[in-house]
């Protein structure tokens, strides 16, 4: 039986009135489970045709699946490669609405454990960039890792508070999402340890840093450009109070209309005050809150979720002085989200295995994120160049950049990004030694099907998929590749999982040592 908070249930009885037994009936429900495919390794529809085990499409979701509870889609070799995120299908719905276009400048702002930035990243289709922060630094190492699985190769990872993040980045971007830290209230079937966890005070305490973070996003976004917001807790200080407030402090913020799917349920304006007691204020109310949508655990298959979009007018008023909080209060963050709840762009070109020399006009302000002292020597492009022939995909070779021996390949910033604190600028590459170039595991997850040549392809259900996943040595047959010896992508069902070296028909292992499966 799932344990319900009372001082919970009583709010949530005021809230409801008469919707409150099928609230509380569909907790004794079995909860629900999904994954989101990875469209920047296979379609929805190649998924399905795939037939891994039984899936059931989620309808607000084009990507999602629903999956029963007794299968372990994690311990399928196609997870390793990246073709799938499992995902709580009502915490799926932020990323989904969020319209993303490929080129776009995006910013996930409390991005860990990734399974937003994840979609985000995959909806630019490697153009554009995108900006993943979290403020505590071992949310931030999942967060790349789960970015790098996926092989989005076009992402900025910084560890950052808000307010620092506005300053490198005021009138930015195009889009941002912010998934707010929160109370949690929808999590409590899913983990019982938050619900044992809860206090009413929690949820006033979140909506203080709810709308510092909101402040810090509304002076990235650009003029026209949308922000949304959203959180896993059903506390109308958290949701409609929330946007009630953004809308009064930010008058160049403004409501939109999210997509409408069966289930899916209005903001309530009535709940965006709220009384002495912490109660929402049954009052008229904001009518434009209606444009938020509620996700209930009654109504949908999923815990729950608050959405609420919001665009910036084209005339961009800034942050005004008497609204910026001290930058004392601003640093406050760092400790406070510790916990986050308690408990360049390019042009593809033909020239197959070659780096693309030709020079892109520079933008004025914007830094190509490497300098003269960073930049590749001629025998360094020989060298990745000579590594690079079987490829048929194009790597900019003024995008690249030098830091010891260690190659990236960066995304166009602006030169006031310098002093953020990030885990990763861009794709990590590989690393020069002595006179070779040795690929990394993010250079392999970033490639496509089909795009390496010197590959050993490998079946799902073929033992040494499992094998090469724990690290071992593989028995290669010669008609299973290209050539007899050297550098081979190895891929499963066409997906690529890592890298291995052939010699004499024995593949030395590859796969990156901290990724390897007990």
């Amino acid at each position: 039986m799932t344990y319900l908070p009372e001082e919970f249930l009583k709010r949530m009885q005021e809230m409801l009135g008469e919707e409150y037994e099928e609230f509380l009936a569909s907790y004794e429900q079995p909860r629900t489970y999904g994954l989101r495919v990875n469209t920047r390794k296979m379609t929805p529809e190649e998924f399905e045709e795939r037939k891994i085990f039984p899936v059931k499409r989620i309808p607000w979701v084009e990507n999602g699946f629903f999956y029963e509870g007794d299968v372990r889609p994690a311990q399928h070799p196609l997870y390793a490669a990246g073709a799938y995120y499992l995902q709580e299908p009502s915490a799926m719905t932020p990323a989904a609405c969020l319209p993303v276009e490929p080129g776009e400048r995006v910013l996930d702002l409390c991005a860990a454990p990734g399974g937003k930035a994840t979609e985000l990243g995959a909806k630019l289709k490697g153009k554009g960039v995108l900006v993943a922060n979290d403020i505590s630094n071992s949310r931030a190492k999942a967060l790349l890792y789960n970015l790098e699985v996926f092989g989005i190769d076009n992402a900025f990872v910084t560890n950052e508070t808000p307010a620092r993040l506005a300053d490198a980045f005021e009138g930015y971007f195009d889009k941002i999402l912010v998934d707010a830290p929160c109370s949690g209230e929808g999590m409590f079937r899913k983990e019982q340890a938050v619900a044992r966890d809860w206090t009413p005070e929690k949820s006033e305490y979140f909506a203080g840093q709810q709308r510092e973070i909101v402040r810090q996003a509304v002076r990235m976004l650009r003029p026209g450009g949308k922000l949304l917001y959203s959180t896993c807790t059903f506390a109308p200080c958290e949701d409609e109070q929330t946007i009630a407030w953004t809308l009064e402090q930010f008058p160049q913020m403004r409501l939109i209309p999210l997509p409408e799917y069966e289930g899916f349920s209005p903001g309530r304006p009535e709940w965006g005050n709220e009384n002495s007691a912490g109660y929402p204020e049954r009052t008229n109310g904001n009518l434009e809150l209606k444009r938020c949508v509620r996700i209930w655990p009654h109504k949908m298959n999923g815990e729950g979720h608050f959405l609420a979009f919001l665009e910036k007018d084209s005339a961009g008023r800034s942050v005004s002085g008497e609204q910026e909080e001290s930058r004392a209060e601003q640093e406050k963050l760092m400790g406070i989200l510790e916990e986050k709840n308690p408990k360049g762009l390019q042009r593809e070109t033909k020239r197959n295995g070659r780096l693309d020399h030709r020079k892109k006009a520079g933008k004025k302000g914007k830094a190509s994120g490497s300098v003269s002292e960073n930049a590749l020597s001629r025998k360094d492009r020989e060298l990745i160049e000579e590594f690079l022939k079987p490829c048929s995909r194009s790597f900019p070779a003024e995008r690249m950049e030098l830091r010891g021996q260690k190659v990236y390949l960066v995304p166009e910033l602006p030169e006031t990004v310098r002093g953020l604190k990030f885990l990763r600028n861009g794709l990590y590459m590989g690393e020069i030694r002595k006179d070779r170039f040795e690929p990394s595991q993010q250079l392999a997850m970033s490639l496509g099907a089909g795009e390496f040549q010197e590959c050993i392809c490998l079946e799902p259900d073929d033992e040494r998929a499992q094998r090469y996943l724990r690290g071992e040595t593989l028995n290669i047959r010669p008609e299973e590749t290209k050539s007899p010896s050297g550098w081979k992508l190895v891929c499963v069902g066409g997906l690529p999982l890592g890298w291995g070296k052939l010699v004499q028909g024995v593949l030395k292992n590859k796969y990156q040592s901290s990724w390897r499966k007990n």
